[in-house]
């Protein structure tokens, strides 16, 4: 059996100064303590601004060559990642395949504590293993404290496989090594409650994930303007999102986009593309899936020809 890793110097571990009295406080001193440190995770995604740029760009380059990003992590992390890789799908219609959220314990972890389970290295490996991943792929690490074994384990397997590595941490690079292609430090300091990454570090760990998957997905050409014009219509909410995207941005009513829309086969993108370019769905299919789903290089294309 392993030592016992003292990890009290860790960033994430420390006592907040400011919460010293926090079971004294009332609830309104609570909320406006909570309100007062969550500040600070604007800051610390300034900070992390230029890995978190790379992080993007190597997302959207893997992703457009036919890779996948996954998202590993235990606990907190690992549901955010989940979390993240679940709402592509209905926001990008994206194939479920291509973003994904790999959590300690698997499914159950989701709604049940797991936490012993993010002590084996050897489980993260072997989840690397079952996904197959490749050199095409990015393996996105999250560990709010940066000493995950389960991340850790699964980021060296990734490497060996040749994939990109991501590391997402709230602890500064001289408390945690990782040997990583892109390195993201979110540094929020110590939390309200002692230890407790579910707060602060959790809610910059979503920022830091909302930007990651929504940035490469408007440089894969999944948005247009700032609509989600490959928006899946899946339900009343989204059809009425659909149609007021066709709406507002072109010039029919609320009838006629549905008639558009529903030409199209309920694809926003492509329902603009036959609007916009007068083609049928077959050459606008052609035109999209030519320009990989860029509708402005569509447009520019059938204005050409």
């Amino acid at each position: 059996m392993q030592p016992l890793q003292e990890r009290g110097h860790l960033l994430t571990e420390q006592s907040n100064p400011a919460s010293q009295n926090l079971d004294q406080l009332t609830a309104l001193e609570l909320v406006d303590l909570f309100n007062q440190e969550d500040a600070k995770v604007i800051a610390a995604i300034a900070q992390a601004r230029e890995p978190l740029a790379a992080a993007v760009t190597c997302a959207t380059e893997a992703l457009r060559q036919g890779g996948r990003l996954f998202y590993v992590g235990a606990g907190t992390s690992g549901r955010l990642g989940v979390l993240d890789a679940a709402e592509c799908p209905p926001t990008f219609c994206t194939d479920p395949e291509q973003v994904q959220g790999i959590i300690a314990g698997g499914a159950g972890a989701l709604v049940r504590s797991s936490e012993g389970l993010e002590d084996r290295a050897a489980d993260g490996a072997a989840a690397i293993a079952h996904h197959q991943i490749h050199a095409n792929d990015v393996v996105v690490g999250i560990t709010a404290g940066g000493t995950t074994p389960y991340v850790h384990g699964a980021l060296q397997a990734a490497r060996q496989r040749g994939a990109t590595t991501v590391f997402i941490a709230c602890v500064p690079k001289n408390q945690v090594e990782a040997i990583v292609d892109v390195d993201i430090r979110l540094l929020v300091g110590p939390e309200v409650l002692a230890g407790s990454t579910r707060l602060k570090a959790g809610t910059v760990t979503k920022l830091a994930l909302n930007i990651l998957s929504t940035g490469a997905m408007v440089q894969l050409g999944k948005v247009y303007g700032n609509r989600m014009v490959d928006v899946a219509v899946t339900n009343t909410k989204l059809h009425d999102r659909a149609l007021r995207i066709l709406c507002d941005l072109t010039d029919l009513s609320r009838e006629e986009a549905g008639r558009l829309l529903e030409a199209s086969g309920r694809k926003v993108k492509l329902a603009l593309l036959m609007h916009w370019a007068e083609v049928d769905r077959t050459t606008g299919e052609h035109l999209l899936t030519t320009h990989q789903g860029n509708l402005r290089q569509a447009i520019q294309a059938a204005q050409t020809t």
